[in-house]
């Protein structure tokens, strides 16, 4: 699998990454093995994870999995802090909790650091510098390699990176992980141009719009074992069972067609090379989604399909976001 650089780092990472989100849940022991062996078989590296993924179950199955089915040395290994069960408050990123939630994670995991520690998302109830300063202390530390965030917006990505590159010795942000799909392409509106002039990767995660780009919601009803027919996360799928979303899916399928392929495959080739990305998750379940997921790897869209899902597909950017010169 191709590798890439993690903006504007010397990190590398393969050009498709593996999301763990349904470990310990929807994904048994013995599934996520198969995936991550898989996975690793293909030249895959980007392991993507996280402190509350099944409430740090999916971080313990990982850890267990690098002893026996993968060498450690051979992943890209990236967990996420500060998301918090909390009624009150649903993020944490003060330093305290950050750095606490980190070595959590590392006992989790079996190992004496991550490649890439990313803040969950944004906390408005704690000073971004202090945020920030627990990334510094982490790379210093050791208990870290690179950093990132997750879900923050344009500005707050853009006074995030600015910040970490005003003085020497602080840690500089690698990667944002964001959703991002033909389905959903918000983050060309601000926080994609950002990244890109400050150096921040992007890590799309639902590359696949939670599931609806490969086709299985055609006929309006969700399929047995799919998640939106899960009770847990039926409300995460419906937002993308609209009749916008059934024109993307059209075009999807209708190119998938004419090139003799998945839409599967259309929609995750699309979004991975999108200007700035720098790999997709794939949240696999099991092997054999896992494999149509691979099975992208050797597809590049001819321009006239990208162009035509990009215009099937364009969000609506008005003021202030119009090129005024072509007006």
């Amino acid at each position: 699998m191709e590798p890439r650089q993690l903006g504007h780092t010397g990190l590398r990472v393969s050009r498709l990454g593996l999301g763990t989100l349904s470990w310990g849940r929807e994904t048994s022991d013995q599934e996520a093995a198969a995936v991550l062996k898989a996975f690793w078989e293909a030249g895959g590296t980007l392991v993507d994870t996280a402190d509350v993924y099944a409430d740090g179950t999916a971080e313990h199955l990982l850890g267990r999995l690098l002893e026996t089915i993968v060498p450690r040395e051979d992943l890209v290994i990236a967990t996420k802090s500060g998301c918090v069960a909390d009624p009150h408050r649903a993020v944490d990123a003060s330093r305290g909790h950050l750095l606490t939630a980190l070595d959590a994670s590392l006992r989790r995991l079996g190992t004496d650091h991550v490649d890439l520690w990313q803040v969950h998302a944004f906390d408005p109830l704690t000073p971004l510098e202090e945020t920030l300063h627990a990334l510094d202390i982490a790379v210093s530390s050791g208990r870290a390699r690179y950093v990132g965030v997750c879900g923050f917006s344009g500005w707050q990505l853009a006074k995030a990176a600015t910040w970490q590159l005003a003085a020497p010795g602080r840690a500089r942000l690698a990667g944002a992980q964001l959703e991002y799909s033909l389905l959903q392409r918000g983050v060309e509106r601000e926080v994609l141009p950002g990244a890109r002039d400050l150096g921040v990767g992007l890590l799309p995660s639902s590359p696949l719009g939670r599931g609806v780009l490969t086709g299985k919601y055609r006929d309006g009803s969700a399929p047995a074992g799919s998640r939106g027919a899960g009770e847990r996360m039926a409300a995460f799928v419906s937002p993308y069972l609209d009749n916008t979303a059934d024109r993307i899916v059209d075009a999807v399928t209708t190119a998938a067609d004419g090139l003799a392929v998945s839409p599967l495959q259309v929609a995750l080739a699309w979004v991975r090379d999108r200007p700035g990305v720098a790999a997709p998750l794939v949240g696999a379940r099991n092997a054999q989604q896992l494999g149509q997921a691979l099975s992208a790897e050797a597809l590049t869209l001819p321009d006239e399909i990208t162009r035509a899902l990009d215009e099937v597909s364009a969000p609506v950017h008005r003021y202030p976001d119009q090129d005024w010169s072509t007006l």
